[in-house]
């Protein structure tokens, strides 16, 4: 006997269509008819009109909170009590960022004049603030945030995820509001790891690179695209929502490690000779070749001109020296060293770090090229001894992290034999 799916034997809807279908004896009866039942119900026996009041209720509902917008300079200027140095990309940023919102308040213009969308590309070694930058100027703007990393999408049919699941991760943080969800940023990580792997056909398919490149070409330039509310992969059921990404910014960035390759093989074009520029030379040494960076560049680490086209706005991140490094330990509002001392204080314990302790985590955060992202590391193989042995010790109020401590512990610790393995 084949097995019927169950229906509303009221309007013939089928389960997957509904949210709610009630069973009884004789058939099925759907969400939307009893809402409609109580409806007929309330305005026969007691005149009262409740879809008029529902109606009202859900217009009200959809009201969307208002951005909490200010001009470039406040907003480099927020940026600036989080993030230290990157001033080039601040300012692109907070620009791009002020320029979308505006479009977006907006009310509708009457002549042919269209603000296009200004999605932007940074390029920038690892741990140098590229995600932190796009987190921190969406917890200003409060609007919904999501990261997405590109290394897991591949071409649909494949397995993966498809670029459509993107949009889940914003349409989730933004509670399934969908109208909330269309003022939100997402940040797309590892953007140069969907690179082209190379300018010969192939009879083979790239269903992680140039694949993906096209299938993000509909998401950045502004369509309706369905999406799965829950992931497409796990729950294959589901309504799928229509999402308009028109007014969606999109911040895409990468390491995009070699392209300073690309950049000095485009700026040392000179006549065949033995005559070499030293000023030149020393300009475009190798921390200072991400300045130069162009979209040209881009085309020929592997990103496809149809890409590069929907991401107009290109800016780059200093690589971090030691100077930057220490400020990062210590001057930003959620500074590590503020941090640490938070914690310790929670166990009634103040915690004091010598100018060289601090010193001596910079100097192997450089060691390691791990950026802002290997100071945390390093503090943790630090301190880990004495967050698991103070709190138990209740007579102890003060704890001095001395440069001599700071080398013991970091000695015994896996980055250091890691180092000598190298």
């Amino acid at each position: 006997m084949a097995y019927k799916e169950a229906f509303c034997s009221f309007c013939g809807r089928k389960k997957n269509e509904v949210d709610l279908l009630l069973s009884g004896t004789e058939g099925h009866i759907c969400n939307h008819c009893i809402v409609q039942g109580n409806d007929l119900v309330q305005q026969e026996l007691f005149g009262v009109n409740t879809f008029e009041g529902e109606k009202k209720k859900k217009k009200k509902k959809s009201e969307l909170p208002k951005f909490d917008l200010r001009p470039p300079k406040e907003l480099k200027k927020y940026l600036d009590d989080y993030v230290i140095g990157q001033d080039e990309a601040k300012k692109v940023l907070s620009v791009a960022v002020y320029n979308h919102y505006k479009r977006l308040m907006q009310p509708k213009a009457k002549d042919d004049v269209t603000i296009e969308k200004s999605n932007i590309i940074m390029v920038g070694e690892t741990g140098t603030g590229k995600t932190f930058l796009a987190r921190t100027i969406s917890k200003m703007l409060q609007v919904p945030f999501a990261i997405a990393d590109a290394t897991v999408l591949t071409e649909a049919g494949y397995v993966g995820e498809d670029v459509e699941s993107i949009l889940s991760r914003l349409l989730q943080a933004a509670d399934y509001n969908i109208e909330l969800a269309e003022r939100g940023i997402v940040y797309i990580d590892e953007l140069d790891k969907i690179a082209r792997k190379s300018d010969n056909p192939s009879i083979t398919r790239d269903v992680s690179g140039e694949g993906v490149q096209q299938g993000l070409l509909k998401l950045l330039e502004g369509s309706i695209v369905s999406v799965p509310p829950q992931g497409g992969r796990k729950h294959p059921e589901q309504k799928m929502e229509q999402i308009n990404t028109e007014n969606i910014l999109f911040i895409c960035g990468g390491a995009f490690d070699g392209i300073d390759r690309h950049i000095s093989k485009r700026i040392n074009k000179q006549p065949i000779g033995f005559s070499t520029d030293k000023k030149l030379d020393s300009v475009w040494e190798k921390e200072n070749m991400l300045r130069f960076v162009t979209q040209q560049d881009l085309k020929s680490f592997g990103l496809i001109p149809e890409l590069i086209g929907r991401l107009p706005l290109l800016t780059y991140l200093n690589p971090l020296d030691k100077d930057t490094l220490k400020k990062i330990l210590l001057e930003p509002k959620n500074s590590l060293v503020k941090q640490y001392k938070k914690l310790f204080a929670m166990e009634d314990i103040n915690i004091i770090f010598e100018d060289e302790a601090l010193d001596f985590i910079v100097d192997q955060a450089v060691i390691f090229k791990l950026g802002a992202r290997g100071l945390r590391s390093i503090c943790e193989a630090i301190l880990t001894d004495a967050m698991f042995e103070l709190p138990s010790e209740k007579d102890v109020k003060e704890f001095v992290l001395t440069l001599d401590y700071a080398k013991q512990k970091f000695e015994g610790s896996s980055y250091y034999e890691m180092k000598l393995v190298a």
